[in-house]
């Protein structure tokens, strides 16, 4: 998902929420045609048939013909018919490869305010997108699709949105979709094109020439805007010397003749840039999802910051790049592959490994500064971040937050690439667990969640790779714990016992408990109340052979609970005063507090109150010397409650009005919270 998409022709369009166009040359025909196309009858509404689906516009053209742009221009012709605004999404990524479905799903969702599951796969995102926009009048807007595919899922069931695609050809297997073709300008727009960057009066003393161009060019917006920007940054040099040195540019044969303007104008400016220039140009084909900034362009081409920032403000003045928000550029998907063989003709492997090597090492110290500036002041976190060089460092949390916000699709591609280049698994490992923690320092490990999963899944890969057990273990019990938040249970147990076996592997004896006891927390939610009790008695048996007396007292409750859930109240009192003596022990007053409440809570289900009401005294009083007063408090409305059903409301009205005293206006709001996730 994108903020802004900007065409390499050089026409802005807005954002999700809205489209703001800027100067758009020519294409009055196909937006004639295409609004036109919105008002035809498809082939349910011939058929006598209400159309079950939104109706797909299609405009199909080669990369670099304009298409995004002539899609942002028709949207926000249309945004004041469609209320609930406009979606946009990207299908492709600039290197080429295909964005998958769950992930435009996801990033679609997030536009819309609706939290998407983690770990959710394609087919609920996408029916939860078209369930969102079932009741919506919006326009979606899905560029660069490679196939039919990519866009079905996405298709609103529901005839009051519309849809507009970008492609390179008819999107088959779409029905009642004409696509409108386009080629290149019309030679006025191409040349009003080219003036917009070189100024009129160039044009104006030689208008042949200016045609000539255009027609050299293609009338190909990105092939103008290229040739345009360069003849900018060279007020001497003039339009008839241009056009002939483009003519005589030799086009790669292996280029498809409609292709050969935009390649023939790239190598042109690429040749007449500096060889360092040229060299940071080829090597950002590397950046993350296409998303560049003065610190990925520094680390790839080892040079100063300052340096990188003013040659990627060059490359956006000549159209090499686009412009994103903040200090953020955007490598034009047209010119990404032709960059990328550039890199691979003229750079070594190992200079290029180098390059990613340290774009990687740069965004790992980025991003352990990033969540290095949410601790104290004072916290050795914060002295290593005063280490760092002021390039790399934040001056407060929400400047980093930001960064955070901005730069979070490059920084999960960089973690993709890190895990999928297969000879950088260490920095890899770095890199996922510097964006796992800044993550959930900024944005709280529920809102992360659906990205922390992915991340998961790329640590499981590596140590998968290489046979390392323990981050293995790691891997699975944090992507369990996601499964089993999400109501995954089946599948929470699987990847439970798989850390078990690779906990087991590892001889780590925390996370082989850490998996037994997540094994008997999962049954516990699913109510099956004996494999519970075996598995969290497994877990106990480990904690006490190790001398862990407090993991031990938890699991003693744990089993309580389990057992006076099934309705065995002999075994659960047993276990709760196991767990109550365990704090006691330990001299954790409000634990043992708690447990007492809790043995309380056993005693009455079984049919006997006095004992009930002696042990929640008990409790009070444990509570009273814990100085825990919101626990005490609690513990007087249970002790209210007991008297009432004794028959004592008098007495019971004292413990009422002495919680009210502790507690304030929270009052009966207020409950215990035992050791059980359950309780």
């Amino acid at each position: 998902m994108t903020d802004q998409a900007v065409d390499t022709s050089g026409t802005a369009a807005g954002s999700a929420a809205g489209w703001a166009t800027g100067e758009f040359f020519g294409r009055e025909r196909e937006l004639k045609a295409l609004r036109a196309d919105i008002e035809r009858a498809g082939l349910d509404t011939l058929a006598g048939r209400k159309a079950p689906r939104a109706r797909v516009l299609l405009i199909a053209g080669r990369p670099g013909s304009g298409r995004t742009a002539l899609a942002g221009e028709l949207a926000a012709g249309l945004a004041g018919d469609y209320p609930d605004g406009i979606l946009h999404a990207r299908l492709t990524d600039p290197g080429g490869e295909r964005v998958p479905t769950d992930r435009t799903a996801r990033e679609l969702l997030d536009d819309l305010g609706i939290a998407s599951p983690p770990g959710a796969g394609e087919d609920e995102l996408s029916a939860m997108v078209r369930d969102a926009l079932a009741v919506r009048r919006q326009l979606l807007v899905l560029d660069d699709a490679v196939d039919a595919e990519q866009v079905d899922p996405l298709l609103p069931d529901n005839p009051d949105c519309l849809v507009v695609a970008t492609a390179q050809g008819p999107l088959t297997g779409i029905p009642d979709v004409r696509p409108c073709t386009i080629g290149g300008l019309d030679t006025a727009s191409a040349v009003a094109l080219l003036g917009r960057s070189t100024g009129a009066v160039r044009i104006t003393v030689d208008p042949t020439a200016a045609h000539a161009l255009a027609e050299e060019c293609g009338g190909q917006p990105a092939a103008l805007t290229l040739v345009g920007g360069w003849l900018a940054a060279r007020p001497n040099a003039s339009v008839a010397d241009v056009t002939k040195r483009l003519h005589d540019m030799p086009a790669g044969p292996e280029q498809p003749t409609g292709a050969r303007p935009l390649a023939r104008t790239f190598r042109f400016v690429y040749e007449s840039l500096s060889q360092p220039t040229a060299r940071m140009l080829r090597l950002l084909s590397l950046a993350p999802a296409g998303l560049v900034d003065a610190h990925t362009a520094s680390a790839l081409a080892g040079c100063s910051v300052s340096g990188a920032q003013s040659a990627l403000d060059d490359f956006a003045a000549f159209g090499l790049l686009r412009r994103k928000s903040g200090r953020q550029y955007e490598v034009p998907g047209c010119l990404a592959p032709m960059m990328k063989a550039l890199m691979e003709d003229r750079d070594r492997p190992t200079e290029v490994q180098l390059a990613r090597a340290r774009m990687l090492e740069r965004t790992v110290r980025q991003l352990q500064s990033c969540r290095a500036i949410t601790d104290p002041d004072g916290s050795p976190a914060r002295k290593k971040l005063a280490g760092l060089p002021r390039a790399l460092r934040f001056s407060n949390a929400p400047e980093a937050a930001e960064w955070l916000r901005v730069r979070q699709p490059a920084l999960l591609a960089s973690a993709g690439i890190a895990v999928e280049d297969g000879d950088l698994d260490t920095l890899a490992r770095r890199l996922v667990a510097a964006l796992v923690r800044a993550l959930a320092a900024h944005r709280g490990a529920e809102a992360a969640a659906p990205d922390l999963y992915g991340l998961h899944r790329l640590v499981l890969g590596v140590a998968e790779r290489h046979g390392l057990h323990r981050e293995q273990a790691a891997a699975l019990l944090n992507l369990a714990d996601l499964d089993a938040r999400t109501g995954r249970m089946q599948e929470a147990l699987t990847r439970y016992r798989a850390a078990l076996d690779a906990g087991r592997a590892a001889a780590d004896p925390y996370a082989t408990g850490r998996a037994m006891e997540s094994v008997g927390g999962t049954y516990q939610e699913m109510g099956d109340w004996q494999r519970a009790s075996d598995w969290y008695g497994r877990a106990l048996e480990q904690r006490l052979a190790r001398g862990e007396r407090e993991d031990a007292a938890r699991l003693y409750g744990r089993l309580g609970s389990v057992h006076t859930y099934a309705g065995r109240y002999g075994e659960g009192l047993r276990h709760w005063r196991a767990a109550a003596a365990g704090h006691r022990r330990l001299g954790d007053l409000a634990g043992h507090a708690r447990a007492l409440s809790e043995v309380a809570r056993v005693q009455e289900y079984a049919g006997r109150p006095h004992e009930s009401l002696r042990t929640c005294q008990e409790a009070v009083e444990c509570a009273r010397q814990a100085e825990d007063v919101r626990l005490q408090g609690a513990l007087e409305l249970r002790l209210a409650d007991t008297l009432d059903r004794l028959g004592d409301p008098a007495a019971a009205q004292v413990h009422r009005s002495a919680a009210e005293a502790l507690l304030g206006e929270e009052g009966s709001a207020y409950e215990i919270r035992s050791t059980s996730p359950r309780d």
